[in-house]
């Protein structure tokens, strides 16, 4: 039996270890970790692949992939294609990041009424943009915008916020691309300004949803008292500096708009005797020094658990001349506008292609004998069912 794990383990091995850490959770939750407990092993399937060189006769069997967005195994192809889509609609223009937060006296809320309040959290953070947008002050026109939620801290607190892409332009009522006005500000409109509106909208249909019985208040929670204390603090919207053009924003979508709550490489050692496990963290309260933190694995379960997201919710939200109908003919007319080239649609490429493309792993090389000889020969549903490649 496994003592101590010295060496860097995965998500996975810890729901092995945690127990019944996980069975008090939501079906849809037990459902996630089930499916991510059961990422890369024999129940969900495999496929077996033979060297076809005689004189090696080598086979290798590929493990299915649960494909859950929230497994830190899963998702770089995916991941990939969203990247190359979102390629195709960037223009040569400044982008601009900023970073809407929720105060912690939410969380509890946001916890017992998920996709209600992080559908608000989207809603008023966009209504924000676009009400300073529209305004002749700062822009008069519809910028573009990719909202990303991120839910988790460091330490995997509950931690809600979301981080947006914005165009530094936008389509004017005539169908022009105009460009942002050069401004004192770090960011297109005034951080403080934004602030005071983002809290109004937000709290102004957060008092409509509890009215109206769509948010669900805990007996021991005084509203008025609550909604008392929202008012008057200071809620955090962070301006970060201007990318440094499209390319920069590709880096910042490959890196963060597919994360999950912890990656892999994180977890350092898992204790199974005394069911532990450790893992990385950034302390920003200490210049971002990166120190270790041990929970029992029931506790990290348990934290990890928090940052599964309600079944279908959209994650990554589009606005302005990015939303999503009729998004590729706005982006087009721009283009041409701008005298540039008209984008071209996606292709679709075949896994194979795409391996080695974005990742330089070809799944025809045979490990043993090294030549491209490895032939696909049968395939193991989950479940048990086969199918004899034909």
């Amino acid at each position: 039996m496994l003592q101590i794990q010295h060496r860097p383990a995965t998500v996975q091995q810890v729901l092995q270890y945690s127990g019944d850490g996980a069975c008090n959770e939501k079906a849809h939750v037990q459902k996630v970790l089930g499916r991510i407990q059961r990422c890369r092993t024999a129940a969900l399937g495999f496929h077996v692949y033979k060297c076809s060189n005689h004189d090696c006769g080598y086979i290798k069997y590929q493990y299915h992939s649960c494909r859950d967005r929230h497994c830190p195994s899963c998702g770089a192809i995916k991941k990939q294609e969203w990247i190359d889509a979102r390629m195709q609609e960037l223009l040569p223009v400044k982008y601009y990041h900023v970073v809407f937060t929720l105060p912690h006296e939410l969380n509890s809320l946001v916890l017992g009424n998920r996709h209600a309040l992080l559908k608000l959290l989207f809603d008023a953070s966009a209504g924000t943009l676009l009400c300073f947008a529209k305004d002749e002050k700062y822009l008069n026109a519809k910028p573009g915008i990719i909202s990303v939620l991120h839910t988790w801290g460091q330490q995997l607190s509950f931690h809600p916020h979301l981080h947006c892409i914005v165009s530094g332009g936008g389509i004017t009522a005539a169908g022009e691309w105009k460009e942002a006005k050069k401004n004192p500000y770090r960011f297109l409109f005034p951080v403080k300004a934004m602030q005071q509106v983002y809290k109004g909208k937000f709290l102004q249909r957060l008092k409509q949803l509890i009215g109206s019985g769509q948010v669900s208040v805990p007996a021991e929670v005084n509203v008025k008292q609550l909604l008392h204390t929202l008012y008057s603090k200071d809620w955090v919207v962070y301006a970060k500096a201007p990318f440094g053009g499209p390319h920069a924003v590709i880096e910042y979508l490959g890196r963060y708009t597919h994360k999950v709550a912890i990656s892999n490489h994180r977890i350092s050692s898992i204790n199974a005797e005394g069911r532990t496990v450790t893992f990385s963290y950034k302390d920003y309260s200490d210049g971002s020094r990166t120190k270790e933190m041990t929970l029992s694995c029931r506790e990290f379960i348990r934290r990890f658990a928090q940052h599964i997201l309600p079944e279908r919710f959209t994650k990554i939200r589009s606005y302005g001349y990015l939303a999503n109908r009729n998004r590729k003919q706005r982006v087009n007319k721009i283009l041409h506008s701008m005298r540039l080239p008209l984008h071209k649609g996606l292709v679709k490429v075949p896994l194979q292609v795409a391996l080695l493309v974005n990742f330089s792993m070809d799944i025809s090389v045979c490990p043993c004998c090294t030549n491209t000889t490895l032939q696909l020969v049968h395939v193991v549903y989950a479940g048990g069912k086969g199918a004899d490649d034909g």
